[in-house]
């Protein structure tokens, strides 16, 4: 059974930005789209009272919204498209996402996000600290790249802190879906004191991580394993190559409760270097139901 993507639509660039990012995974992957609007729900504030005119409006708009977002997607990805009512954005998109066992998530940045970088916004930060399936993080401009131009790499950002089997499984295992080559990176080589003996600590604990990482691969399964060099994460990051398809992944902070998500600092200071979108997976997995796609 295929998997299912669901992608977080406004009719804003932000939105292109994630639904062209989820048109290009499940393009990749043999996925089905799922493109959700989410309308505010019943226990909305008092500001705001039920209004049944105004209520079939919103329902409407958020319909040809749908519809025109729908269209753009490639014609070989399988689509459906829903209006959510939920508490909040991230609140539907959870819950739709829960409805049909979905696989990943997909949100766009925030407004005012330097191109091809990424800048929180609620929703995703929201997501980032609740949800219980991977978030993908489309940066500004994502909607410019060719959804059939395809996935080439899946860069794991791995270590040996609890969660890190689970990362390298998911990774491996997007990276086999889509076809892309799978590289691991370490960034252990950060914000050490400069001195050859930093380094070389670095790179001994670097070679620790990728020898264990190599041994947790399937048979058949290779990968390029890199050292991030850096004064900080930041630093590191912009030190590395990035291709245009490429996407990056890493694991939720230690701090998450179990089945959920945590942006960890690392990842945060990751983000505000990292040209192509970010997957955030959950340190731990909750058992998988069938559903329709």
């Amino acid at each position: 059974m295929s998997s299912r993507i669901v992608v977080g639509y406004t009719a804003t660039d932000a939105g292109a930005d994630a639904l062209a990012l989820g048109a290009r995974l499940a393009l990749a992957s043999d996925s089905s789209l799922h493109v959700v609007v989410v309308l505010p729900g019943e226990e909305r504030s008092v500001i705001t009272p039920p209004d049944a005119g105004y209520d079939r409006y919103l329902r409407e708009q958020a319909e040809e919204w749908l519809t025109g977002a729908a269209a753009t997607v490639p014609d070989a990805v399988r689509v459906r498209t829903h209006v959510r009512f939920g508490e909040s954005f991230a609140a539907g998109l959870l819950d739709t996402a829960h409805d049909v066992n979905a696989s990943h998530i997909v949100v766009g940045a925030a407004n005012g996000g330097r191109r091809g970088r990424h800048r929180l916004g609620t929703v995703a930060s929201e997501l980032l600290h609740s949800a219980d399936v991977p978030v993908v993080l489309a940066p500004e401009g994502a909607r410019r790249i060719d959804p059939t131009s395809g996935i080439t790499r899946i860069t794991a950002a791995i270590g040996l802190r609890p969660g890190a089997d689970l990362l390298l499984e998911e990774s491996v295992a997007l990276a086999t879906a889509t076809g892309a080559e799978l590289r691991l990176v370490s960034l252990v080589a950060i914000d050490l004191p400069a001195g050859i003996a930093g380094n070389e600590s670095a790179a001994s604990h670097a070679d620790e991580v990728f020898v264990h990482a190599r041994r947790s691969l399937p048979k058949g399964v290779d990968a390029e394993a890199v050292v991030g060099l850096g004064d900080s994460v930041e630093d590191a990051v912009a030190h590395l190559s990035w291709e245009p398809g490429e996407i990056a992944i890493v694991g939720s902070s230690r701090l998450a409760r179990p089945r959920r998500l945590f942006l960890g600092s690392t990842a945060a200071k990751m983000l505000h270097e990292l040209p192509v979108p970010m997957i955030v997976v959950p340190r731990t997995r909750k058992k998988k139901k069938g559903a329709e796609a």
